[in-house]
């Protein structure tokens, strides 16, 4: 960034040196002719007086005196009597030359032109005198040209000084305008005092910062889930199995506690199982295609796998609805519904029901399960969608929960870009969409 900014300012000061050059140079050009012409004219006026004076005798006298200066002496009809650069283009007739002729009209005539005698760019000025003839002037405006020129060294010296003193000064500035930058706080970016320009950068790295601070906090508070819901079944199995290995069980409650270990196993494999697929939902790493699913038949084969679990605890389920087609991924698909259909049986009172709705909206396909459950606070609908999250933690632990399953379903309707909606009230029930 430094050197970028360096380079830019001598480029800026460069151009601008080229671009003053080329106007001076115009300049001082346009002046130096016009000083020229204005020259050429008073001395035509002074030659002209002589000659009115002392004939055309005078020209040849000056002969040797006008060294820069060409004076030619035409008559009415065209035929140079007078040329002190004569040559063979002297001769010609220049009755058609542009100054001639507005002379012979008008006066004075005047033009500037590339000269077939000498080779060079030239001004010529015409004045008629009063026995016809006329008395022409020029002289080369090379010269013009040539002092434009000779500004060149001046200004190339001047932009050497220039270029010198722009690359010590953008590394003052540049060494001024970095240090605030390189001295800023990212932990505490809004702290700094600094450019406003800066300010919407610092505002997203707070906000970084925050949102960093915020996954960290959730990936710690995540752990400690984790150890406490890993160690509750282990303490159990390793508990049940220490006692058995002593021989302090009676024969005939050794299934008791073979079945006490086998449940806790079972739902330990159900919690890595959970966080195995939340933690791949987490990193995107679920690479499975997607595929045109029929909502509706998914979830009557669904609820046909929940059917034993609502059988023991006497709930009815019951599907309705129309054949939905979305383009998704099944497995998840899937565990999203299953997960809200199970909490719906889990969650259930003795003898209750849950109703399933699935079809096609203004809104949207939408999945939608009703039940008659213990129901959910206002003040707690927010967060059972976190991880490990429990309304009713000692109902959870005899039903077998995880507290994932709502995370995984919050997880897949992000991939599949639907919308969970939560309706509830304690002791009446709830009512989940999910909206695609």
């Amino acid at each position: 960034m430094r050197k970028r900014i360096q380079k830019s300012m001598i480029l800026v000061i460069f151009t601008t040196l080229f671009i003053s050059y080329g106007v001076m140079t115009v300049v001082v050009y346009r002046q130096t002719v016009s000083l020229l012409e204005d020259e050429t004219r008073q001395e035509a006026d002074y030659i002209r007086a002589a000659v009115k004076t002392a004939g055309t005798a005078y020209l040849e006298e000056m002969d040797a005196v006008r060294k820069n200066t060409r004076v030619t002496l035409i008559g009415g009809d065209g035929h140079v009597l007078y040329d002190s650069k004569e040559d063979e283009y002297t001769l010609e007739n220049h009755k058609d030359r542009p100054e001639v002729k507005e002379a012979l009209r008008d006066g004075s005539g005047q033009d500037i032109r590339q000269s077939d005698t000498l080779g060079k760019e030239m001004f010529y000025y015409a004045l008629q005198m009063p026995d016809g003839t006329v008395l022409r002037v020029s002289k080369t405006i090379d010269n013009a040209f040539r002092m434009a020129v000779q500004v060149l060294p001046v200004m190339g010296g001047l932009a050497a000084v220039m270029l010198l003193f722009a690359w010590g000064l953008s590394k003052w500035q540049v060494y001024r305008l970095i240090r605030p930058v390189n001295e800023l706080n990212l932990e505490q970016p809004l702290e700094n005092d600094v450019y406003e320009e800066l300010r919407p950068l610092l505002e997203s790295i707070d906000r970084q910062n925050k949102e960093k601070d915020a996954v960290a906090n959730m990936r710690k508070e995540f752990s400690a889930n984790v150890s406490h819901e890993l160690k509750t079944p282990l303490t159990s199995i390793s508990g049940y199995a220490e006692i058995m290995k002593n021989g302090l069980v009676k024969p005939e409650d050794i299934g008791v506690f073979s079945e006490r270990i086998y449940n806790e196993a079972s739902r330990l494999i159900t919690l890595v199982e959970d966080i195995i697929k939340l933690s791949r939902l987490d990193e995107g790493k679920v690479e499975m295609e997607k595929e045109e699913v029929n909502l509706y038949e998914l979830t009557r084969e669904i609820c046909s796998r929940l059917s034993p679990q609502a059988s023991s605890r006497n709930v009815h389920i019951e599907v309705t609805g129309e054949p939905v087609v979305f383009r998704g991924i099944r497995q998840i698909l899937d565990e999203m519904i299953y997960n809200i259909c199970e909490n719906a049986v889990k969650y259930n009172r003795e003898g209750g029901s849950i109703s399933v709705w699935v079809g096609s909206t203004l809104k949207g396909k939408k999945v939608i399960v009703t039940d008659t459950g213990i129901g959910i606070p206002k003040e707690e609908q927010e967060r059972i969608f976190e991880r490990f999250y429990r309304v009713d933690k000692s109902h959870s632990k005899e039903s077998g929960g995880t507290g994932l399953g709502l995370s995984i379903v919050k997880h897949g309707a992000m991939i599949h870009e639907a919308g969970i909606r939560v309706e509830s009230e304690p002791g009446k029930g709830t009512k989940m969409e999910l909206t695609f």
